[in-house]
């Protein structure tokens, strides 16, 4: 496995996809890097030299905020988001969907499996 970033990326995938299980890198970043570095996104990552590899660690330095420099950056903006209490940091704060999305349904991934009031009859006694 190529370390790439701080992270292993897979040897059977193309390049282009293996680039994107580095936090920050997504489709079209990888596809833009592999351009300007003038790498086939289309030979599997166990195929790079030593020198392609190389090239790419580069590029991503110069140019890219990945990993942990970017989860500081990301937390940080919530963070101030949170103290300055505007809207989305309260959102943020509350465990609640940020952009706009509806909670009477839905939401489940972000509220958590919380028990709503429901029909309002009340669960049958346990047997004994």
């Amino acid at each position: 496995m190529a370390r790439i970033a701080g992270t292993n990326i897979p040897n059977e995938k193309r390049v282009e996809i293996a680039l994107t299980y580095i936090y920050g890198v997504g489709l079209t970043t990888s596809q833009k890097m592999l351009t300007a570095v003038k790498i086939d996104p289309n030979t599997r990552a166990k195929d790079l030299t030593d020198e392609d590899l190389s090239k790419l660690r580069e590029y991503i330095d110069k140019n890219l905020k990945v990993e942990a420099d970017l989860a500081r950056i990301v937390s940080g903006n919530i963070k101030r988001l949170k103290e300055i209490k505007s809207y989305r940091g309260l959102r943020h704060a509350a465990s609640l969907p940020v952009r706009g999305q509806r909670t009477k349904t839905n939401a489940r991934t972000k509220r958590g499996n919380r028990v709503t009031v429901g029909s309002g009859r009340k669960k049958a006694a346990a047997k004994t």
